[in-house]
């Protein structure tokens, strides 16, 4: 049973790559090394995945018709692949973006470890609390500063994509990216209110224990 979870978690995984490339590839053509660049400045930002990943799924891709890898000319002899996405690339991200998403069971090793903490030293759990609340603020800070480089159109995959468009078309495109940003960014300042409250929780049951 635990195979047949772990090959449907895979399979989920790489068709979410899959088309978190064709996202970016409906911005512009890019070669490998470019799309994992622009992978980790944008996209990346709400699907990791690196770079042993990026190469197999575009040659896959290409296999599937969903990508046109075109050889580009490379220094003195060497050529370089500069992906193109295709009308069937195209076709399969919108069916894809009109699907609605179906939803997994949720897997937090955090909140996990927070409902057992009676089982931990209270230094333990602070330092868990503590990494935890800064894991969240480098996320937060990551999100809003995407968020600003889309507001002001500084961001240049963004601003490749608003080139394809007319202006009329921006504010449209504009409004969607930041809200994405804003859940983002939100979901962190959450995470972070519910760790310092759990510092807080450890100190009042200490006290509480040392009372006793």
């Amino acid at each position: 049973m635990s195979i047949g979870i772990s090959q449907a978690t895979v399979q989920n995984r790489t068709m979410s790559l899959r088309y978190a490339l064709l996202a970016l590839l409906t911005a512009q053509p890019m070669t490998g090394y470019d799309l994992a660049k622009a992978f980790h400045i944008s996209v990346g930002h709400v699907w990791y995945a690196p770079d042993s990943q990026i190469y197999p799924e575009l040659r896959r891709m290409e296999a599937a018709g969903l990508v046109d890898g075109v050889a580009l000319p490379w220094g003195d002899k060497g050529t370089k692949t500069e992906y193109h996405v295709t009308d069937a690339g195209i076709s399969e991200f919108v069916d894809w973006m009109n699907l609605p998403l179906r939803y997994t069971r949720e897997r937090d090793p955090a909140h996990l470890k927070a409902a057992y903490f009676e089982w931990a030293d209270p230094d333990a759990v602070r330092e868990q609390l503590r990494a935890h609340v800064a894991h969240y603020e480098d996320q937060r800070r990551q999100w809003l500063e995407q968020l600003e480089s889309i507001r002001d159109h500084t961001h240049p995959i963004f601003a490749k994509r608003l080139e394809r468009y007319p202006s009329s078309e921006w504010p449209r495109i504009t409004a969607f990216k930041m809200f994405a940003y804003e859940g983002l960014a939100a979901r962190a300042e959450q995470e972070i209110a519910w760790a310092q409250r759990g510092l807080r929780l450890v100190d009042e049951l200490a006290g509480e224990s040392a009372a006793d």
